[in-house]
């Protein structure tokens, strides 16, 4: 059974007029949690609390096994990057890696071989004698990080640290941060990135309005949302208001536009929201033979590339947002108006309650 490196049971607190409202999660040892939420959904402020520059209104904080919830920031086995990076201006590169521990008024042998092989761990042992102010934000982000790494954290918070760096250097951030947590480094990453999430976390949280809404693997969460909001965050755009309905054994969903999508085996609600995934549903030039998939003709009406390969808008009587290759487009040979057919499988479609 794994170690629980960082828990939160219960956590509340009021900022201002917004609050943050039974915050619980359960982190392993070793994990990479991404905490997601737009700005001002209370994910920073989150942050805040792990690392002690707040205490919680109720609720309890847990950092290896000890309840830290009063404990103060320097006692709390935590090390927090900020936004900005929090730099000092006035001191090299070795000056700030080394501000902790003269905080601690550790030896200056001990300092000086500490600093050096952090230095050499970040790739920036070169840096050393450098002034800060004209650093690039990738230095100034791996400064912060030996800064931080330097005091041997049990659980580094890292506040959007890639918000701050350039396009052009974010994956060599993320090559390092995925590289601290394999030597075991716990890490809480907050971002509003749904990219980053995905490509850095074994586990993730999505945070709206101070509260928590769905947590896990993030394969998992981003396939089930539980919510409107997460599937929006998961940029899935295929969402229809329907009404459930069983017939002979089988469950379909009816739309407004009187669209029916037959589902997979389970129990539905009288009504809510059917959402499903772009990448899900397939392109057909002829009429595909698939009597246990869902299959409409369709029109094109708009071709634009993406992230993806190309996004293809059809009419079916419902509108579908479909993400498919470069090569799957050059082989359907399609333009905006050809006729084609789509399908997608009944465990495709994902139902919500209500209003999602």
């Amino acid at each position: 059974m794994l170690k629980k490196m960082l828990r939160l049971e219960g956590i509340n607190k009021k900022l201002g007029n917004f609050r943050l409202t039974d915050i619980s999660i359960n982190i392993p040892e070793g994990e990479y949690f991404v905490l997601l939420g737009r700005s001002g959904s209370g994910k920073s402020q989150l942050l805040e609390l792990i690392a002690g520059l707040k205490k919680p209104d109720s609720g309890n904080i847990w950092i290896d096994n000890q309840d830290v919830t009063n404990k103060k920031i320097q006692n709390r086995k935590t090390g927090l990057v900020f936004q900005d990076y929090a730099i000092f201006p006035n001191m090299t590169v070795y000056g700030n890696i080394a501000y902790p521990l003269r905080c601690r008024k550790t030896e200056k042998n001990i300092i000086r071989k500490k600093v050096e092989h952090i230095a050499g761990e970040l790739n920036i042992a070169h840096l050393l004698d450098r002034v800060t102010y004209n650093l690039s934000g990738g230095e100034l982000q791996r400064v912060a990080l030996a800064r931080t790494l330097i005091t041997s954290p049990k659980v580094l918070l890292l506040d959007e640290p890639l918000a701050s760096v350039d396009a052009s250097l974010r994956d060599d951030i993320r090559r390092l941060l995925r590289q601290l947590n394999k030597k075991g480094i716990t890490i809480v990453h907050v971002t509003h990135d749904y990219r980053e999430a995905i490509s850095l976390a074994s586990c993730v949280g999505v945070i709206h309005n101070g509260r928590m809404i769905q947590s896990g693997p993030p394969d998992y969460v981003f396939s089930n949302p539980v919510s409107r909001f997460v599937a929006r965050y998961s940029g899935i755009r295929n969402f229809y208001k329907v009404r459930f309905i069983n017939e002979r054994g089988i469950w379909k969903a009816i739309s407004h536009s009187k669209a029916g999508f037959i589902l997979s085996d389970g129990s539905y609600p009288e009504d809510g929201i059917l959402i499903i995934r772009s990448d899900s549903i397939k392109i057909h030039k002829n009429k595909p033979v698939l009597p246990d998939q869902n299959c409409y003709s369709a029109v094109v009406r708009e071709i634009i590339p993406s992230d993806y390969g190309m996004e293809i808008t059809v009419d079916a009587g419902e509108r579908f947002f479909i993400d498919i290759t470069r090569d799957e487009f050059r082989a359907l040979q399609i333009a905006e108006m050809s006729e084609v057919w789509i399908s997608f499988e009944p465990s495709a479609a994902v139902a919500l309650n209500g209003s999602g």
